[in-house]
């Protein structure tokens, strides 16, 4: 695994910039406009246009970071077989035109996607012609529960049979859980124990597996013009139960569960997003309060580890002490919502 030495951004860039030249321009085509988009994940993500012959397309490419584990969201090349299945699928995902395993030609695996037309809407601040119409922020709700119903029927078994190995209910409780040992606040880590063991007393069984995204919902949303939407940000895909995307968007739609001054702009209820996924096919109707009670403790346990690595300085990222206020009310909702489940309750 290659250590990246340590020069300037712009350096980088520069750097980066020749190797793409070599690898997709040589004497025939020109890269341009490298440079590093402002949603990347666990990967480092750039838009550049590639020139050749006189036609300009644009282009994301998604690497994978240095000096790290490539395992899971870091795991930048497992996306390539993912997205080729999914737009041969006719599912409105990127489509990948090149990718590599290795690191001769980028220093690092990566995958380079076709970059499709929209732009995304971050519910927590919505750009001026979002928020002009709250039409348009409806809509993109209605948009992020349609994408789901159609994603959870993707025939995983048949086109992505050796691509992932499936993750239990009990394994992502257990996944979560861990990650909760390295949040710092002593509080929330005594109602999040109370919160997982009730959790696992009431663990749903005869669970729907399928292909889940793992970050579902709007502001991976690519919102071009009427009707053109697309789903970007796979870094989290899996096979896993298909009812943690959908206890992530009620999460996320939870109006009791984010503070007034930091929520998302939700002009929807649960029931209505609930209808839209399941008139798109979408088959998770049961065990709904257990999936979201789920997604709020997995919502707290990412931000106890990225409010610590903010303010550690490992990884400068303000906006987690914002979500930081989030964290009781998240906790404490899920709590509600747990103290209502058995653990006979089955799916």
């Amino acid at each position: 695994m290659t250590i990246e030495p340590d020069i300037s951004a712009e350096e980088k860039i520069q750097k980066l910039a020749q190797e793409l030249q070599a690898f997709l321009g040589g004497d025939k085509a020109t890269v341009s406009r490298l440079r590093e988009m402002e949603d990347g994940h666990a990967g480092l993500t750039f838009g550049f246009d590639l020139v050749d012959n006189g036609n300009t397309s644009s282009f994301i490419l998604k690497k994978a970071p240095t000096g790290v584990k490539r395992s899971g969201s870091t795991d930048i090349y497992r996306q390539a077989e993912l997205l080729k299945a999914l737009h041969g699928s006719g599912f409105p995902a990127p489509d990948v035109k090149w990718a590599s395993s290795g690191e001769e030609e980028l220093g690092a695996p990566f995958i380079i996607m076709e970059m499709l037309p929209g732009r995304t809407c971050i519910m927590w601040d919505p750009a001026p012609e979002f928020k002009s119409d709250p039409s348009i922020i409806k809509g993109i709700w209605h948009s992020t529960a349609e994408l789901m119903g159609e994603l959870h029927q993707f025939n995983w078994s048949r086109d992505l049979s050796d691509w992932d190995k499936p993750t239990t209910l009990s394994e992502e409780l257990s996944r979560w859980d861990r990650l909760f040992h390295h949040t710092e606040n002593e509080s929330w880590k005594q109602t999040a124990h109370v919160l997982y063991e009730r959790l696992a007393e009431t663990l749903p069984s005869n669970v729907q597996m399928g292909l889940v995204h793992g970050d579902l919902q709007p502001g991976n949303l690519l919102v071009g013009g009427p009707g053109e939407v697309s789903l970007i940000d796979w870094d989290l895909a899996a096979i896993a139960p298909l009812g943690t995307d959908v206890g992530w968007l009620l999460m996320m739609s939870e109006r009791e569960a984010w503070p007034s001054d930091w929520a998302p702009a939700q002009p929807i209820s649960h029931a209505d997003l609930l209808e839209t996924y399941w008139h798109k096919g979408g088959p998770v109707t049961e065990n709904l309060d257990w999936y979201q009670a789920f997604s709020q403790f997995k919502m707290a346990s990412i931000t106890g580890l990225n409010l610590k690595l903010h303010r550690s300085g490992r990884r400068h990222d303000p906006i987690w002490e914002k979500f930081a206020h989030a964290v009781p009310i998240q906790l404490n909702h899920a709590m509600q919502l747990a103290s209502k489940l058995t653990p006979s309750q089955e799916i």
